[in-house]
């Protein structure tokens, strides 16, 4: 394509890193994650044989993909594989829109030199570049900086923290999403 650079002077920039799925339920029930995306196979059936999921945790696609291949889960669930093996050409063409899109808003490396030393990398904890490059982990990151321990869990900085420096993030422990001492 036609590629072109251009400035344009501004006060801030604001950098997502990808849409995120929400994969930690799959993740404590042991079920295979692979490339950030619980693993399914064609009747989206995940590595337990009696857990099924669809939708954005297994790849990010749109309402229209999460409706159908909700359908199969349920057919295949139900044991109506005949009936839901006749969905996957709908399914298929779904794929096709994700893979596009996926395609189309691909992070680049360079988006890696973006990120100067007061860039804030974890904003519920005010955590700048700066002080996560002396770190091999995000472990060790999170546990001296308070990377990820924000109101959001690391769903925002951890995806930032593994695309610029290219660590795995930990897996999350109950409770999935933060709750209030009161309510325990």
């Amino acid at each position: 394509g036609d590629s072109k650079t251009r400035s344009i002077e501004c006060d801030y920039v604001a950098c997502g890193y990808h849409l995120i799925p929400n994969i930690e339920l799959a993740g404590l029930l042991g079920c295979r994650i692979d490339g950030g995306f619980v693993a399914v196979d064609d009747l989206q059936q995940t590595s337990h044989s009696d857990i099924y999921c669809t939708g954005e945790p297994t790849g990010i696609g749109g309402l229209d993909a999460s409706l159908i291949e909700g359908r199969i889960a349920g057919y295949a669930a139900a044991g109506q594989t005949e009936t839901a093996r006749s969905l996957f050409a709908k399914r298929d063409k779904t794929r096709r829109f994700t893979s596009a899109l996926n395609q189309a808003f691909a992070l680049r490396d360079d988006l890696k030199t973006l990120a100067d030393e007061s860039t804030i990398v974890c904003r519920c904890e005010d955590v700048q570049y700066r002080q996560l490059t002396g770190f091999d982990n995000w472990r060790s990151a999170k546990l001296q900086t308070r990377c990820g321990m924000g109101p959001c869990q690391g769903r925002v900085c951890g995806a930032a923290a593994e695309f610029l420096f290219g660590w795995t993030i930990d897996p999350p422990r109950p409770p999935i999403l933060p709750v209030k001492l009161e309510n325990l």
